[in-house]
């Protein structure tokens, strides 16, 4: 088994469930009382929250590369960022490193490959809807058109992901909005959802939804277990 690194704590609320979900699927796989073999570097969020906000993403870029650096000392044999607004400095996090960062995008594309989708919503933070690093990466590399709310529901999603999901405050009012936001991307013309948002499987699962609901959490934590056995 390989060992994976986590870069984590962007919210340390989920990437406890990437905890949980790696070694669950590990001894799935394996049975017994096997587990996964983990290194979690847990960042302290609050003063990289701040550089997101002031645009500061070099300073973030470079943080979250020696701390990446730090876990392939330790032996990593890939790097998992537990987030997928970071992801907007993975080309920083690669080029510090020399092993591969599982990047979130990945599994996800092929997910919706897999399924079929050619149309997607998105939900997730401002950052990641209004930016080319996520949305890009899912049309240029895998060929699907990507649908976000309006600008409204951008800063309302935005505004229970950071005061509420990230501090482990699940609502029922944020999520009948998040379902009513998910039905008006699907009256646009959305075949399927994704998550988009490492905290949203926090608090709406498939079962809500009017259309499939991809988890990035889950895709990218079982693309690391595959990565970890084979």
């Amino acid at each position: 088994m390989k060992r994976l690194g986590l870069l984590g704590g962007m919210s340390w609320e989920s990437t406890a469930s990437y905890y949980g979900l790696i070694n669950r699927e590990v001894a799935r796989r394996l049975g017994g009382l096997h587990s996964a073999d983990l290194l979690l570097h847990s960042v302290d969020f609050a003063p990289l929250a701040a550089m997101q906000q002031s645009g500061d993403w070099d300073a973030i870029g470079q943080y979250l590369a020696a701390a990446a650096r730090s876990l392939v000392a330790q032996g990593a044999s890939a790097i998992l960022l537990c987030t997928n607004t970071m992801h907007r400095v993975a080309p920083q996090i690669e080029a510090a490193i020399d092993v591969p960062l599982l990047h979130i995008v990945e599994p996800t594309g092929r997910a919706l490959a897999a399924a079929g989708v050619e149309r997607v919503g998105l939900l997730g933070t401002r950052f990641t809807l209004t930016g080319d690093f996520y949305i890009g990466k899912l049309e240029r590399d895998h060929g699907v058109e990507v649908l976000v709310p309006d600008a409204d529901a951008i800063d309302v999603v935005n505004t229970i992901i950071f005061e509420e999901l990230c501090v482990g405050i699940t609502r029922s009012s944020s999520r009948a909005y998040f379902i009513d936001t998910v039905a008006e991307l699907e009256r646009r013309g959305a075949d399927a959802v994704i998550l988009g948002c490492t905290e949203i499987g926090l608090l709406v699962s498939s079962s809500d939804l009017p259309v499939p609901a991809f988890d990035t959490t889950w895709l990218h934590a079982e693309a690391a277990v595959q990565f970890a056995l084979t």
